[in-house]
């Protein structure tokens, strides 16, 4: 069977199994990813690797990549952006298209005007070891006519998957028996050759590169050996650099088959006494729904908002009834709540952040910056 006479639908049965694998089950370096994906999904590895191309090709998966634990290679932050109204969707456009440091780029809305409703742009940024934050942000702000910003770095990490054809059907509450884990943030520094590595390791790869031999030609981007380069990365893992091998499927965007993965995207946000941050991110972190969950301090302008969480579905009703089970959970939890509100998203784009130091002295001066001056 041709690539193109392949079922490409998320919703094939066979597709499906992979995909329930693939997007976010596969944790860690593997030499052998893709055998892993049809080990598991009880798919055999020729069909896993025809259909994964099949779907990229169609665009059903928008990426396949070896992804990485940027908090641990950069500094970064959720950011909030406040834009006059007129000038939103230029400045959607511009940190999409002109700014490789934003990565995740998203207009939110609420159901109500609530504490930092008028911030209707959200990116997610990483500006590398070296370089401030806060002058990128300056610098976005006079490229995109955008007011102000709110910096709202993660403390911890308390979620971190994706897996939307897996969570589809979950019922509201749906949990593990434990709570959830707490991931410490911190940078790793690395030499020049575990850089090479890691930049040849994370590019998407393409249908071509799909197959039982799939690092090879990077190993020899990186200048390595191939078993070398899997050496490297290896112990690159052990770091906490690495985070899994996913298949990114499109979240709101309309597929070939008319169909869409996920419509609605919200952003949750509660505010907890402190000292119980922990508490609170761990027990929403345990949410099977949840495929992100972090401790962030919002400031007054969100009401002090201290653990958020992103959650996905097809179906906006069903969305707030997860919202309303772990809120209800939080309760018997005994952790109070003394604020809480949805942000839902819009438009969306979503790319990898770059991270390398060298691309961002490129891009300064491709934009007419100095380096030195972007500094901390």
């Amino acid at each position: 069977m041709t690539q193109s006479a392949l079922p490409i639908q998320i919703d094939d049965p066979v597709n499906a199994r992979i995909l329930s694998i693939s997007e976010d089950k596969v944790q860690g370096y593997l030499r052998d990813p893709l055998g892993e994906i049809a080990k598991v999904s009880g798919v055999d590895l020729p069909t896993v690797i025809e259909r994964l191309g099949a779907m990229l090709e169609a665009g059903t998966i928008r990426r396949i990549r070896q992804t990485l634990m940027a908090t641990n290679l950069a500094p970064g932050a959720l950011v909030a952006w406040r834009v006059p109204p007129d000038k939103l969707n230029s400045a959607f456009e511009y940190m999409f298209k002109q700014d490789p440091f934003s990565g995740h780029v998203v207009l939110r809305s609420t159901d109500k005007d609530t504490p930092g409703s008028q911030y209707k742009l959200w990116t997610t940024l990483k500006v590398p070891v070296g370089y401030a934050m806060d002058k990128h942000c300056a610098f976005l702000c006079s490229q995109t006519g955008a007011e102000s910003y709110t910096l709202l770095p993660a403390k911890k990490l308390f979620a971190l998957g994706v897996g939307h054809v897996r969570r589809r059907d979950l019922e509201p509450g749906a949990r593990t028996d434990e709570p959830g884990r707490a991931i410490d943030v911190s940078v790793v520094e690395l030499n020049d050759q575990e850089w090479r590595v890691l930049i040849a390791l994370k590019r998407d790869l393409t249908p071509d590169e799909l197959g039982p031999d799939l690092w090879g030609g990077r190993a020899a981007e990186a200048g390595v050996p191939l078993d070398e380069f899997h050496q490297v990365a290896e112990s690159l893992n052990k770091r906490r650099v690495i985070g899994r091998f996913s298949t990114f499927l499109e979240h709101v965007k309309k597929l070939k088959d008319g169909t869409t993965v996920t419509k609605y995207n919200a952003l949750f946000h509660w505010a907890v006494p402190p000292g119980r941050e922990m508490d609170a991110g761990m027990e929403v972190g345990r949410h099977h729904v949840m495929t992100h969950a972090y401790w962030r301090e919002a400031g007054a302008e969100f009401n002090h908002v201290n653990i958020m969480g992103v959650a996905h579905g097809t179906d906006k009703d069903k969305v707030l009834a997860h919202k309303a089970a772990m809120d209800v959970h939080l309760e018997e939890a005994g952790i109070p709540v003394n604020y809480t509100s949805v942000f839902w998203g819009g438009r969306s784009e979503i790319k990898p952040s770059e991270i390398s130091p060298d691309a961002y002295r490129d891009w300064c001066v491709s934009s007419g910056l100095d380096p030195q001056a972007m500094c901390d």
